[in-house]
């Protein structure tokens, strides 16, 4: 009869332009699910040119090098005897679409364009693509000459359709489509597709996993039916790491489950599923039937192929599973390390370099580099042959094996204390013993004769010497002398990063890593070209609470615990002299608010949208237990003001892991003015009405 079909969907980490190693990585993923007995695979959204391509989308290049891969795919032997769903973009009279294409051996069974696009957020889909608005209808498409000469096919359908095979029918989503309103797998369920698949290109920010995964099984909980999820993985080249968390559904629960992190660039799902379950579970559904008998039907395309075996009865099918979560300290120190490595092979650099201060947030960093050398000896460990391969180029050694995280460390990841005369010895010491421990080729040095030397220059040219506060100058003095030696910091990182593995009589150079927390970067609490001005920033996206359980999860996990002592210490800057040998300058201090509350400002500036007025609207609420509506007021603008004033920062912040939902990453996901009427006169004389009032 043919019950039990095989399905197979894939997590692939795709390089947005790499047509070569995104070749190799899709039909390694095929050639893997023929081999477990799968009949169809799905793969990632626009896994042939890479997701991120931004704007080479409008180049008729990027076109073409997908249609010749396309080519590549066609004649490959991997490819036969097995329904390929890929993606990639396509261009239908004049105008540009995001596509599946699906084929099977050697011939076009649909070219199904996105209808839906991702247009919020860091997806700016309607910039280069339209999406289809001709609800179930097909046209023709013409097929290029170097398609044509490989299918033997002059036209294919184009639009809005599904497959009919021998025992099935399948409907295609693409990413954003499951997250709408009004998902296409709702009307092609009631119209009889059975199995639904979604092809993604959707990335990593805490917390965000379970929404997916209920989103799936929600989709076939009240129409019944198969749900295959694929999606992108690793960093393709930009501020964002796709997680993976390739999943398959049946009837509403879960039945296979992707890594969410990982270092393998080609995973692939396989799961056998029995037909006569989605069938069964639809019959008893009546309201789902009546709806059913109304519906508008799709057109079919038909297509002479089974996904199922004529005589399948004894084989076994899969059975539902618990969805097994990361926590969000998990989240931290897998996801960012992930990228980190995604970025250090891609670059073709020897390491990364990290001003590491003895704080939180450049300890989290450091900890984060000591979770990708944990990864990397694990998936070595493992057998993953492209890691050791990525590894030993690296490293230069041909030979080498990394085995242990630590010695690892060593060879990839300088940390250095830049001290000055406003250092204390406990930050110092402790930035030494967490390098001890994680095994980075530490360096001390100290910066007082570049700072003083810089000063100088100013006071030759003027005739004045500035003095800090504590010494009778004024704020404006003070703040200068403290950028001085912030801005100095950042010149010498770039200069050890390019010149320590050379004085070492080691080849190669680092990656510099900046260590701004997001909170950090919304106040604006930074100096501008400081040590936040790094090639990459691992923590700019999370919170400094976040943090904070991140480094307690750290010395539970990888018992590291010369971060006990980092967490106790109150955050400083340690740009301001020391009173009697210890630091008087704290961050909460300095920036007038403390850490917990910028998180609150942040989700209600970005997330529920609020301005001034509204925020305070929502804050005498949220905090009518420990604050008078006239405090409430006066938090609200000394944060707006200090926003407002510090925004132009973000035109510079350099590029960071996309974590939080309330990132002020002024590149693509957070799109503001820079210069701003910090008086916010109107905004707040309604804030001071509604204060009056109560």
């Amino acid at each position: 009869m043919g019950r039990a079909v095989t399905v197979a969907t894939c997590a692939l980490n795709q390089w947005a332009l790499d047509f070569e190693g995104n070749l190799q990585r899709i039909v390694r993923s095929i050639a893997v699910a023929r081999s477990k007995g799968a009949r169809y695979r799905l793969g990632p959204e626009l896994e042939i040119c890479g997701y991120g391509c931004s704007d080479h989308y409008y180049e008729s290049d990027t076109l073409l090098h997908s249609f010749q891969v396309l080519e590549k795919l066609l004649e490959s032997p991997a490819t036969q005897d097995i329904i390929c769903d890929v993606g990639m973009p396509v261009l239908h009279r004049n105008v540009r679409y995001n596509c599946r294409v699906i084929f099977l051996n050697k011939k076009i069974l649909l070219i199904r364009p996105k209808i839906a696009l991702a247009n919020a957020g860091n997806y700016r889909e309607l910039r280069w693509f339209t999406p289809w608005s001709k609800a179930r209808h097909v046209e023709e498409y013409f097929l290029p000459r170097i398609i044509q000469e490989v299918t033997g096919q002059e036209t294919v359908p184009f639009g809005d359709a599904v497959l009919a095979t021998k025992d099935t029918c399948l409907g295609a989503e693409m990413c954003e489509e499951l997250w709408t309103p009004n998902s296409p797998h709702i009307d092609m369920g009631l119209d009889g597709v059975e199995i639904f698949t979604n092809s993604s290109g959707s990335h990593h920010v805490l917390r965000k996993a379970h929404t997916r995964v209920d989103l799936v099984n929600s989709a076939t909980a009240k129409n019944g039916g198969i749900y295959i999820l694929a999606n992108q993985k690793g960093c393709d080249g930009d501020r964002l790491y796709y997680d993976g968390c390739a999943m398959i559904s049946m009837n509403g629960e879960t039945v296979a489950q992707g890594s969410q992190f990982s270092l393998d660039d080609v995973e692939v799902l396989v799961a056998t599923l029995d037909l006569e379950d989605v069938r069964s579970y639809r019959a008893e559904i009546s309201s789902r039937n009546l709806a059913a008998s109304k519906v508008n039907p799709y057109p079919r395309v038909k297509v002479n192929f089974a996904l199922s075996c004529p005589d399948d009865v004894a084989v076994p099918t899969c059975v539902p599973i618990q969805w097994r979560y990361h926590s969000p300290e998990e989240e931290i120190s897998l996801g960012p390390a992930c990228w980190l490595w995604d970025y250090l092979r891609r670059s073709k650099q020897a390491g990364f370099l990290l001003p590491l201060s003895g704080g939180i947030d450049s300890s989290a960093t450091a900890c984060i580099v000591y979770s990708m050398c944990h990864q990397v000896c694990l998936a070595v460990k493992n057998g993953n042959a492209d890691v050791l391969a990525d590894a030993r180029r690296i490293v230069h050694d041909e030979s080498y094996t990394p085995e242990d995280p630590r010695e690892f460390c060593k060879r990839v990841f300088t940390t250095c204390y830049m001290a000055s005369e406003n250092s204390s010895q406990d930050t110092c010491n402790r930035a030494k013993l967490l390098a001890e421990q994680i095994g980075s080729y530490h360096i001390n040095l100290n910066i007082d004769v570049a700072v003083k030397a810089v000063v100088g220059i100013f006071s030759t040219v003027t005739g004045r010497t500035p003095r800090f506060s504590v010494y009778g100058g004024s704020s404006r003095e003070s703040l200068a002398l403290q950028n001085v030696q912030a801005r100095i910091r950042m010149v010498l990182a770039y200069l050890f990063a390019q010149l320590t593995l050379w004085a070492r009589g080691m080849p190669g150079g680092l990656l510099v890593l900046g260590s701004a927390n997001v909170d950090e970067s919304l106040r604006g609490y930074l100096t501008k070209y400081d040590c936040s001005s790094a090639d990459i920033n691992p923590i700019g996206g999370i919170s400094k609470t976040d943090l904070k359980n991140f480094i307690q999860y750290c010395i539970e996990n990888f018992q590291l615990t010369a971060l006990r002592s980092i967490m106790s210490a109150p955050p400083t800057a340690e740009l301001e002299p020391l009173v009697d040998g210890q630091v008087a300058q704290t961050d909460e201090a300095d920036m007038g608010m403390t850490y917990a509350e910028l998180s609150v400002y942040g989700k209600l500036r970005k997330i529920a949208k609020a301005g001034p007025y509204s925020m305070f609207c929502k804050l005498i609420n949220m905090w009518k237990e420990i604050c008078t509506p006239r405090e409430v007021a006066s938090k609200v603008k000394h944060f707006f003001r200090m926003y407002s004033v510090n925004r132009h920062k973000m035109t510079t912040l350099t590029p960071s892991y996309h974590a939080e939902n309330y990132s002020p990453d002024d590149n693509r996901f957070d799109l503001r003015p820079f210069l701003y009427n910090t008086a916010w006169s109107w905004q707040f004389r309604c804030i001071d009405r509604q204060v009056n009032a109560l």
